[in-house]
């Protein structure tokens, strides 16, 4: 018996490369997988009778569905992925994996992969800051807003004033 599919999918545009972009995904994050991959059972306006139509995966337990649509509607700062890290050491790995693979630095944390899909490398010790409010949550959000990937230390600093 095929295995149901969830309620709630986010599904995510791509020109042709939405495998490309979920196997990079599943190999970058953890709790991240490819799940299936379908072909299209005809022709469609972007593409022919076999080709990869869509693409199951997950990033970070979340269930994705990537669709080879053309290029009619590319990725924006709409839409984003916000990844929390607990440590420098995740915030670099996540952030460099993504930069480096043909991505774009961005600011406050935020950068786009080489899909033009948006990331937000967010460390918890941000968040917190945020929550605590008042001076220091101002404070942190100063700080942030001269970064561009996030430096816990600087943010930190920045909290105890």
């Amino acid at each position: 018996m095929p295995t149901p599919h969830p309620k709630n999918t986010i599904c995510l545009w791509f020109d042709k490369d939405a495998l490309d972009a979920a196997r990079f995904y599943a190999a970058t994050f953890p709790d991240s997988q490819v799940t299936a991959v379908h072909q299209a059972p005809g022709d469609y306006p972007s593409g022919k009778a076999g080709d990869i139509l869509t693409v199951e995966f997950t990033v970070c337990g979340i269930p994705c569905l990537g669709l080879n649509g053309g290029p009619a509607f590319p990725h924006s700062e709409a839409f984003s992925f916000q990844i929390a890290t607990d440590t420098q050491e995740e915030t670099d790995r996540y952030w460099n994996a993504i930069v480096a693979n043909g991505g774009q630095e961005s600011a406050c944390g935020w950068c786009k992969d080489r899909w033009g899909l948006s990331w937000q490398i967010t460390p918890r010790v941000l968040t917190d800051a945020f929550t605590a409010g008042g001076a220091e949550a101002r404070r942190a959000f100063e700080a942030m807003m001269e970064m561009g990937k996030i430096d816990i230390a600087k943010i930190e600093a920045a909290r105890r004033g």
